[in-house]
């Protein structure tokens, strides 16, 4: 068989060992290089002030492009800056595929033209992956495995990527969707917005929003920063703001939810093993009527509608007893008022 051919691009070698376009970044990649998808099990990325969109759609031919974007820059001085600051290396070796721009060392302020050097790749759908930038979004979809994927600067968009799936960045937003088993995403200064995600899921941003809607499975969400917004929940959902309200509807299952500086609303479709609810502002809570539970309430006030066949101990501030025969533990705790609705 015959040894698979390692590629070695670098721009210090020929400035002419690509083509370049008088177009944007967006439009025409500088470099094009295919490998065989049967090669690759893995893939490895690492750039400096660019983007990495990585899909797993590759036929029989996996395709790495290289893409370059200067800010009021010629042709003819992008070729002079990249042969002068950078170094870029393309090849496969033992079923890893390795693409990475990268500067060359000992040299200072390289980067005062604002150049990005952007990956967009295609794989075969079950490959593993580390992927790296300092200064750019990165985005994945329709893949299998193990992502592990991390920006200082950039958003990370996620869609249709099944299994073990690690993302981090500094200062972005995160989006992800119809992706499933294990996520864990973290942003430290954007939202996060899930849709139709199943398994186990870990989202926390410390200055940003949380939208999730059609999420099945053990949650964990939270913000530092932000309100949050939930839909069509089913399974365990634990989440948390220290400023802003919660506001989570159709929640089907065990809900354990908090905010130190807003309002909370929360509606349940059906109950699971518990129902824990505390913030510093307004709470309110609607069940579904005709079940039972166990209460334990505590607030400045307590206002109550549609309840029946309540056995226990009731004032203005407490309540502790069971609705019909018990069930759900229900335990709230609001420095304000309390409202508990069953419809």
């Amino acid at each position: 068989m015959r040894k698979l051919v390692v590629l070695f691009v670098s721009i210090l070698l020929s400035a002419n060992f690509f083509t370049l376009y008088a177009k944007n970044e967006e439009e025409y990649p500088f470099i094009t290089r295919t490998f065989p998808s049967s090669s690759i099990r893995e893939v490895e990325v690492v750039t400096t002030g660019g983007n990495i969109s990585m899909t797993g759609d590759a036929g029989s031919k996996a395709v790495v492009e290289v893409y370059v974007s200067c800010n009021n820059c010629s042709i003819e001085k992008i070729k002079q800056i990249l042969k002068e600051s950078y170094t870029i290396d393309i090849k496969v070796e033992k079923g890893k595929l390795y693409a990475a721009a990268k500067q060359k060392k000992d040299l200072f302020n390289w980067n005062q033209q604002g150049v990005g050097i952007s990956f967009k790749i295609v794989v075969p759908k079950q490959v593993n992956s580390n992927l790296q930038t300092s200064g750019g979004n990165i985005q994945i979809c329709n893949l299998s495995g193990s992502q592990n994927f991390k920006t200082s600067g950039g958003s990370l968009t996620i869609g249709n990527v099944s299994g073990n799936i690690v993302g981090l960045t500094s200062g972005g937003n995160i989006t992800v969707a119809a992706s499933s088993d294990n996520i864990n995403l973290k942003t430290s200064g954007g939202s996060i917005s899930a849709n139709d995600c199943r398994g186990k899921i870990e989202l926390k941003t410390s200055g940003g929003n949380l939208n999730l809607s059609n999420i099945e499975g053990n949650i964990s969400a939270a913000t530092s920063g932000g309100s949050i917004t939930a839909s069509n929940i089913k399974g365990t959902l634990q989440t948390g703001a220290s400023g802003g309200n919660v506001q989570l509807n159709d929640l089907s299952g065990n809900v354990e939810a908090s905010t130190s500086g807003g309002n909370m609303s929360v509606r349940m479709r059906s109950a699971g093993d518990y129902v824990r609810l505390s913030n510093s502002g307004d709470l309110r809570l609607t069940l579904p009527a005709g079940k039972g539970y166990k209460l334990t309430v505590k607030a400045s006030n307590i206002e109550t509608s549609g309840m029946k066949n309540f056995q226990g101990d009731m004032d203005r501030r407490s309540m502790e007893g069971v609705v019909g025969n018990g069930g759900t533990e229900v335990d709230l705790k609001s420095s304000e008022q309390v409202h508990l609705l069953f419809e």
